[in-house]
């Protein structure tokens, strides 16, 4: 292994081990569950907004090292972004924070559960504080092109 590839490895595996903002929010605006059964990963995110940021971001559940660290990863970079910063949110910018961006197909699912949930998550808040049937399409179609 090289020494980059090396350095990646050990964060997955400290991120895994120590993950960032794991735990739940009592009183979240917004929560999802979701899982990929192929790898036993089992994830939960539940979000507090505020101002139409998201004031906090927590998730709980298990899985392997790479879900775990993908998804300690990306509530670090969600946290006190705008909603429609966090809409923004593609796999890369994940991916590319943990030396990711080859991964085999296999792990991918791993990788990007988080992801999925995250944005699951948030379309299920501004759906639920949308007026307009126009909005709600525009997030259908956001959703369904997400991978």
């Amino acid at each position: 292994m090289s020494s980059g590839a090396d350095i990646y490895h050990e964060m997955i595996v400290d991120y895994s081990r120590n993950p960032l903002n794991y735990g739940e929010i009592e009183n979240h605006d917004v929560t999802f569950h979701d899982s990929n059964p192929l790898c036993g990963d089992s994830i939960d995110i539940d979000m507090k907004i505020d101002d139409n940021k998201v004031a906090d971001i927590k998730f709980h559940g298990k899985g392997c090292a790479i879900c775990m660290a993908c998804t300690s990863v990306l509530t670090e970079i969600t946290k006190g972004k705008s909603l429609d910063d966090v809409r923004k949110i593609e796999k890369n910018d994940i991916l590319g924070e943990l030396g990711l961006e080859h991964l085999q197909a296999v792990r991918i699912k791993c990788a990007l559960l988080s992801l999925k949930v995250l944005k699951s998550a948030l379309y299920t808040y501004l759906g639920s504080h949308l007026e307009n049937s126009e909005g709600i399409d525009t997030l259908k179609t956001e959703a369904e092109n997400l991978y």
